[in-house]
């Protein structure tokens, strides 16, 4: 089977759901469930908290047992049931189980796809990452603009059913052919080779995944209120679906030219490059509250978060083994896209309250550590390179 089409379509069949569920899914709670601001900033955060221990403990204990196909197969089902239990939730205390439930779910499908595009390159099955992941941007892409159409027309209570549409199509595309390697049972000797710790042996494993956590938390405000906050300066509703998907445009155009224009990049200078676009971005979107500003400002998406997520998978797939790439995810998913946003997400929603504004230049407390950190590691990385270069020299002389 032509294993980078299966690659493609998973990610965009997935990222069709998410390009439903990242943008809209707090303000579905807020006018569909009557929450306020805070509630579902609140329920959203300790969404992202069950999210982190799902994909922290659950993920990498079920790689260690089931194969990728099985794991992918079970996490979609047990995320349509969740997105039905909805339809009867309206108290706060049932919407927050009904959240809960989900976050154990759903955000399990995305380091269980990046694990399977990990497996496949390293396995020379994959040829090119970017190629695929690029069909996921747009998978997103498409959703946003389909359901701005939608929303406009019938309200926001059709997000919950475009939501419940999109899985469903997930999970009868997950019966099909899948590549035979992700069929396969982890081998019980290569799973108990090393824990989690044994990654914090790897070299400059830790600093990359403190760079990656800071830079993936600055998303948290536009995640839980940038769709909000478009409203509140005023873009017109037909609009707000295009805006926030010229953030997805942008990734798209990255990841289509990733491994070309940026593989000789080392990963130290593509996460410094992608912390000084974040930083940029924040501070745009506070000094001019305006809708245009907010739309040049997406462009830089590209940098901060399709860049220190190449950056990521580049650094993972050269430097980790084979059967540690589930939990070397699994701590990704957890303390950069789950915790680490959660608690951005408690922050930005108390400043969003005080002023809208500074939710989004409250964000750059993450991204200008993120990019010392990044230009330490970049010094470190040349460092090597010269070191390496120095021994070759002298071993020619010798010889």
């Amino acid at each position: 089977m032509n294993t980078q089409r299966w690659m493609s379509r998973q990610y965009f069949s997935f990222f069709v759901t998410w390009g439903v569920f990242l943008p809209y899914w707090t303000g579905w709670m807020i006018h569909t469930k009557g929450m306020t601001i805070a509630q579902a900033g609140l329920i959203m955060s300790l969404g992202l908290v069950a999210r982190g221990i799902s994909t922290l403990f659950a993920f990498p204990f079920l790689s260690e047992n089931f194969s990728s196909k099985t794991i992918i197969n079970g996490s979609a089902i047990g995320t349509l049931i969740a997105l039905l239990c909805y339809i009867p939730a309206s108290s706060i205390t049932s919407i927050l189980v009904v959240t809960l439930l989900l976050h154990v779910f759903y955000p399990t499908l995305m380091p269980a796809l990046d694990s399977a595009a990990g497996v496949l390159l390293q396995s020379k099955q994959l040829k090119n990452y970017g190629k695929s992941r690029l069909w996921g941007s747009i998978g997103f892409v498409a959703a946003g603009m389909a359901l701005t159409v939608f929303t406009e027309s019938l309200g926001d209570e059709v997000i919950l059913w475009a939501f419940v549409l999109g899985i469903l199509v997930f999970v009868v595309l997950g019966f099909m052919h899948a590549p035979i390697v992700l069929l396969k049972k982890p081998d019980a000797d290569q799973t108990k080779k090393g824990g989690m710790i044994k990654l914090f042996s790897l070299k400059h494993f830790g600093m990359v995944l403190v760079i990656v956590i800071l830079l993936q938390a600055a998303h948290a405000s536009y995640y839980s209120y940038g769709y909000i906050f478009l409203q509140e300066i005023h873009a017109p509703k037909y609009l707000i679906g295009f805006i926030i998907n010229i953030a997805v445009i942008a990734e798209i155009i990255f990841f289509s030219i990733a491994d070309k224009s940026f593989n000789k990049f080392s990963v130290g200078s593509l996460l410094t490059l992608a912390a000084l676009g974040s930083s940029v971005r924040w501070i745009l979107v506070f000094a001019f509250p305006n809708v245009i500003i907010f739309g040049i400002s997406q462009t830089l998406h590209a940098c901060s978060f399709a860049m220190a997520h190449y950056a990521f998978m580049k650094y993972l797939i050269k430097n980790i083994p084979h059967e540690q790439i589930p939990k070397a995810q699994g701590i990704y998913s957890a303390l950069a896209l789950s915790w680490s946003t959660a608690v951005f997400t408690i922050f930005g929603g108390y400043l969003y309250e005080i002023e809208p504004r500074y939710a989004f230049i409250g964000m750059i407390f993450s991204t200008i550590p993120a990019m010392l950190l990044a230009f330490v590691y970049r010094k470190l990385e040349h460092k090597k390179e010269e070191s390496f270069a120095i021994q070759f020299v002298d071993i020619r002389s010798e010889s």
